[in-house]
Order: structure tokens, then sequence, then C-alpha cells
């Protein structure tokens, strides 16, 4: 362990670089690229979305991430407590992302929840009757209890690795299920390429179709982005305070960022070729995985659809808890550093304001949870972050670092004090200052915009008062 020279308590740290950019691809690598990459591609016509999100990735993504592990090692402090320690008036942007946690917190672990329940029904017997699977998922997901089941288990799993800490617990998990998960997507990726017709899926998948683009693709494309890499949430910023200062953050940055998008690719590998080889619609939605994907296992037959299908959920098991444990994390990590809980009582804490938003984000699936505004816990929680939280969070960071933090700062931090090179400092530096808060604020508004013309005006309007009492409640941190 290394001692914090910004506090005088000793704080864990990760054992090697190589459990850093497992865990902290771990993070980044979750439900967004293997449940929610595929559905957004699909219904934002294949190639031009993947082109626009990979353009995202590269300019945006890798900046704002850059950006977090920087600000989280540099003061050595989590969310909340890397903007105090600077100026407590940007401590709002800590609170924010710890809100973010929470809420993705509230509806994560559900469907975490069936994609364990799916393991157990595809060993049961599911891809027996293929034509049942569709009403089997919606069944599944309005039973008020059995979700909530599934979903005490995942929770469980989340609260066992976290409560061993970070180097015991996170880096360990990260070392076994990132290797395990890109060994599992690759192997049904190449299945699926061996297929007749499954040509037509990678052309859907790599050639682009500009005449289906949009504001709401480019929309899209952005929230995948930083949904898919965790950022904007304080993941990256609670991670990066783990970090010791020998280590290369550019390079940990890109080495994340590629195995991030590299998963979400592969997830798109895995799916498309196959789906167009039986004649599956690209544009399913939400339910591609958990519909489509088992009803392409069956298509496939035997044992091989059946070992295929197993290996999938597990798959999406592994990448679910890898990214839930970051976002346990960032709250559990203010806890002890701002409240000076002791880990396993801030675990618990963390766990159980958790499992009661995800009690209500289960039951409203099923029509039985209360509502506000028409609109269930679930939908609620997914549009406040994925509209709202991450763009502006990952915003107001740019800002933070570029017009609050010293320049020379933060090229000694990337740089290590001048001992690695870094030559695109200055390209990186006026995206951060300048390109990324602009690029992000116009977004952050067309969703904004979005949701009230899709009649989630009121939601919006929470969003934002949300965002306001964050930097009132700021003030009292």
């Amino acid at each position: 362990m290394d001692t914090n020279t910004t506090t005088t308590k000793t704080r864990d740290t990760w054992g090697s670089k190589l459990g850093f950019v497992l865990a902290a691809a771990g993070s980044a690598v979750g439900l967004g690229n293997i449940w929610k990459f595929p559905y957004t591609a699909g219904e934002g016509g294949g190639g031009a979305f993947v082109l626009i999100y990979l353009l995202f990735v590269v300019f945006i993504g890798f900046s704002v991430m850059l950006t977090e592990f920087a600000i989280g090692r540099k003061t050595g402090l989590s969310a909340v407590g890397s903007f105090k320690s600077t100026d407590r008036r940007w401590s709002f942007v800590g609170v924010m992302g710890v809100l973010s946690g929470l809420l993705i917190m509230g509806f994560y672990p559900v469907v975490g929840g069936w994609a364990l329940a799916y393991v157990q029904k595809v060993a049961t017997g599911l891809l027996s009757t293929p034509e049942s699977i569709g009403d089997s998922f919606g069944a599944f997901i309005s039973n008020p209890i059995q979700p909530l089941i599934w979903m005490g288990i995942y929770m469980v799993l989340n609260i066992l690795v976290v409560a061993k800490g970070i180097s015991g617990g996170i880096e360990k998990a990260g070392k076994i299920l990132m290797p395990l998960l890109f060994a599992i997507l690759i192997t049904v990726a190449i299945k699926g390429l061996t297929l007749p017709g499954a040509s037509a899926g990678l052309e859907f998948l790599f050639k682009p179709d500009f005449s289906k683009v949009d504001s709401s693709v480019v929309l899209s494309a952005l929230g995948q982005a930083f949904f898919s890499l965790s950022l904007g949430m304080g993941c990256m910023i609670t991670y990066g305070s783990y970090l010791k200062k020998k280590e290369n953050l550019v390079q940990t940055t890109a080495m994340v960022t590629a195995m991030d998008t590299g998963v979400a690719i592969l997830a798109g590998v895995a799916m498309f070729p196959a789906m167009f080889a039986f004649g599956m619609a690209p544009s399913a939605g939400p339910g591609l995985v958990f519909v489509v994907v088992p009803q392409l296992f069956a298509e496939m037959g035997g044992m091989i659809g059946l070992l295929l299908a197993l290996l999938f959920f597990i798959g999406l098991s592994v990448a679910a808890l890898t990214s839930s444990v970051s976002l346990l994390e960032v709250v559990v990590s203010y806890l002890i550093d701002e409240k000076g809980m002791r880990r396993p009582a801030a675990v618990i804490l963390a766990s159980i304001v958790m499992a009661t938003l995800c009690i209500f984000s289960s039951l409203s699936l099923g029509g039985v949870g209360p509502t506000l505004f028409d609109t269930g816990a679930f939908d609620i929680f997914d549009l406040l972050t994925d509209k709202i939280f991450l763009a502006v969070g990952g915003m107001l960071i740019c800002i933070f670092a570029g017009w609050r933090l010293n320049r020379e700062d933060l090229k000694k931090e990337l740089t290590n004090d001048g001992e690695i090179s870094f030559p695109l400092f200055g390209l990186w530096y006026g995206l951060v200052k300048y390109v990324i808060p602009f690029a992000v604020a116009i977004v952050a508004f067309s969703g904004i915009k979005a949701g009230f013309d899709s009649g989630k005006g009121e939601i919006m309007l929470m969003g934002i008062a949300i965002i306001a009492f964050a930097g009132l409640l700021s003030k009292k941190l």
C-alpha cells in the first residue's frame, strides 16, 4: 500500500498495472457494451451509428477518461473529495457522480439479475421451445418476485467483491472475469461468422448508411460512448485515486478505451452476422439480448446452440458484474473518504440503498411499483442518467480540468513530472478546455429537448432540479 500524499491515512492501491487496466476496463465494459450497444446500433442504422460512436470514443471518450484518471490520481481522493480538495465550490460535480452511481445502480442490478437468471433458464430448457422465448421474457420481467430474487443474488456477488477492497477484491475479480469475457465473445463471434449469409450482418455493422443519421442517432452515439466507458459518474476518478504515481496514465487510458470498444464491436460481431443469417431484425430494441439472441442460439440447434447460449449469458453476467462493482465502489469510497466509515459498513449501507431502488425498478416493469409522471422507476433512472447526468457530468469535469486546474500541474500529472512523453498534450488540453464542453453541451441540450418532445418533460425538469440540489448539497459537505 502507498500513503496518500494529501491525507494522513493509508490508502489502498492497485497491486499491478495489469490489475488496474483489467479492473478499469471491467468498469467500462458492461451491459452498455453487450446489452445496449447492439440494440442501439441496430436502431441507429448500423454502420453509420458505429462510425459516429467510434469518433466520439476516440476524440471525446478517451480525453474525458484521461481527465478523470488525472483528477483522481492527483488528489488521491474519490469523486467528491477530488473536487472539494481543489475548490469546495466544485464539489457538486462529485456529488452528481455519486448520485449518478446510485441511480444507475438503481436499475443496473435488475438487468444483471436477468443475465444470471438466463444462465439458469438456458440450462433448464429455454431453447427447446423457441416460439415461446419472447413470451417467457415478458412473463419473467413482469413477475413481481422472480426478478427480485435474481437481483438479490446479483447484489450479493457485488457486495462480496467490493467488501474485499481494491487489490483484494475488485482487482482479483477483474483479472479472472475480463479474460473470460473476451474468450466467450470471441467463441460466439467465430461461430456466428461461419453461418451462411453472415456477411450481410458484417456489412450492416461496418458499412455506413448516412441517410439514416439524424440528431437522435448522434445523441444516442454520444450517450452510448459515455455509458459504455463509465464516464461522468465518478467511476474513473475513484479508480484513478487508487493509482500509483509511477503508472503511465496516457498509455493506461488508451488500453482501457481500446478494450472497452473492442468488447462492444465484438458483441456486435457476435450478434449481427448470426441474426442476418437467420433473417432476424437488427432493430429489436432493449429485448434484443433476452429475446432475439436466445432464439438465435435455438436456431443453431443441438449442443452447440446450447453451449454458446450458456457462454453468452455467463459473459453478459460477467460484464455486468465488473461494471456494477465500480459503481458500488464510487458510493462506498465516498462514504469512506468523506464520512469516515469503515469499508464493511460503507458497503452494507450503500447496498441497502441501491437494493431499495432496484426493488422499485424491478416492480415498475411489472406495473406493480409506484410511478412518477406515468413513468416507472426503471425508466426514470435510465432517462436521468443516460440523457442528462452522464453528459453534464462529463462536460463539467472537462470545464473543471480546463478552467480551474493549472495547465502545468495537469501536464506534470500526465507526464509523471516529465518522465513520460505526451506529445499530444496541447491537443488534448485544447479538446478538454474548449471543444468537448461545447460539443457535450449541445448534445446534452438535444437530449433534454428530446425528452420534452417524447412527453418526458417533467422527468427532464426533475433531472435539472436534482443537479441544482446537488449544487446546494455540496455547500454543506
